[in-house]
């Protein structure tokens, strides 16, 4: 039986790809508590996360923009920011919805750091 995210119902991801787990280079946990759960996320310019998921909706903080590649969990690409004609702007909230498996990579010359106030159910 393939194990799930803990505290997640009907998660169909395996607990081994949640981003702490599977990404911590790239994902750091700020607080945590049975209501919510704080993670920062920095990527680096030029670096590309490994396959991860987010299994929680969340409320995100983008402290810093980037150009985005995002990829599906077999490597394809689902969205590149430098073709969508906009960047994200950098000191927005914005909501998110949970995040089947994916990689990013940074394609700019400066930092993505994004703080997510996930919403455990």
């Amino acid at each position: 039986m393939e194990r799930k995210t803990p505290g997640i119902m009907n998660a169909p991801w395996p607990v081994e790809l949640d981003a702490l787990t599977a990404a911590p280079e790239h994902h750091r946990l700020i607080m945590e508590n049975e209501h919510v759960r704080v993670l920062e996320t920095v990527l680096p310019p030029g670096e590309r996360t490994r396959v991860h998921t987010h299994c929680w909706p969340a409320t995100q903080y983008v402290k810093s923009a980037a150009h985005v590649v995002r990829y599906d969990g077999e490597g394809q690409v689902l969205f590149d920011s430098r073709k969508a004609g906009t960047l994200l702007q950098s000191d927005i909230v914005r909501w998110g919805e949970p995040l089947p498996p994916h990689s990013l990579e940074n394609v700019d010359t400066v930092a993505l750091r994004v703080i997510s106030v996930e919403i455990k159910k």
